[in-house]
């Protein structure tokens, strides 16, 4: 991976290991479904009106807007209403990193390195040392719901490797555009009756949440994640989301005032050297066979 696409992974990698920061913040006024289908809307409406329908299979955009945006958040969420903690939930949601990396072997019959299997191996082995810490913290039925969350993010974004050729900020807006009603319907049914109620008593610091995980973690983020995932390997791009729930850890204990465990330390430590390995890998062992 060239340094720009290193660059831009991790720019992605931050914003969204805040975001569970902010979402948290947000989510102190609105209830969790209605808080997807509003970041939704806020990007679709009124962009829809005034950016072009990208040039690709509408298919496409409605595969995206089904599997990302209503299938991954409204088995997350309802994992997390009362079968899951937050901090929990971020971290299985990364095994989205090993189901992506499977379909593309499977779909795209791409090819895993040496320095791909251990430097996982490595990341999956801190990823774990979490759960040591996680108590009862999840039931089964929680750990099915985010498991199958994750799956359905794997499935966007196999969709968005297989697109060519697009404007994926136009691709984003007009995916948003498909989410917001079926999330509003389930959240009309299962948490609230007065939706409208609540989102006019919203304070300025719950519409700042909203505008930044609206704009800058679905927005820029995913555009930017597609385009990686079309320009690289799934197998080069992926690895980089084990760091989101270590950006998110280190950001609530900032934000939130919570604090690392020992264990979770160690954790951290291992997901990141097995980042270092899985992108810098060949670069060091052709650098020691050159020596």
């Amino acid at each position: 991976m060239k340094l720009n696409g290193i660059c831009l992974s991790l720019l992605v990698v931050i914003i969204w290991g805040v975001n569970f920061s902010i979402i948290k913040i947000g989510l102190e006024e609105l209830p969790p479904l209605l808080f997807s289908a509003l970041r939704f809307t806020v990007v679709a409406i009124p962009a829809v009106f005034f950016i072009p329908f990208p040039k690709t299979s509408i298919w496409n955009v409605l595969g995206v807007g089904l599997f990302l945006g209503v299938l991954k958040f409204g088995f997350l969420f309802f994992a997390m209403k009362s079968d899951a903690s937050a901090g929990l939930s971020s971290l299985i949601l990364q095994a989205q990193v090993f189901f992506t990396i499977g379909l593309s072997i499977f779909i795209f019959k791409e090819k895993i390195n040496q320095g791909q299997i251990i430097g996982i191996v490595l990341s999956s082995l801190g990823f774990s040392l979490f759960f040591i810490e996680a108590g009862t913290n999840i039931t089964m039925l929680g750990l099915v719901l985010i498991l199958m969350a994750a799956f359905f993010w794997a499935i966007s974004n196999v969709i968005m490797k297989k697109t060519k050729d697009i404007n994926l900020l136009n691709f984003m807006v007009w995916v948003c555009l498909i989410p917001p009603l079926p999330l509003l319907v389930l959240s009309y049914y299962t948490e609230t009756s007065t939706p409208i109620e609540l989102v006019l008593s919203a304070s300025a610091k719950a519409w700042s949440a909203l505008i930044y995980v609206s704009y800058a973690s679905t927005l820029v983020a995913f555009a930017i994640w597609g385009w990686l995932l079309r320009n690289y390997t799934a197998v080069s791009v992926t690895p980089f989301a084990l760091l989101i729930p270590v950006v998110g850890i280190i950001t609530s204990s900032f934000v939130l005032q919570e604090r690392l465990t020992n264990m979770e330390l160690i954790g951290t430590l291992l997901i990141m050297s097995g980042l270092v390995i899985c992108v810098l890998y060949n670069k060091i062992f052709n650098w020691i066979k050159r020596k």
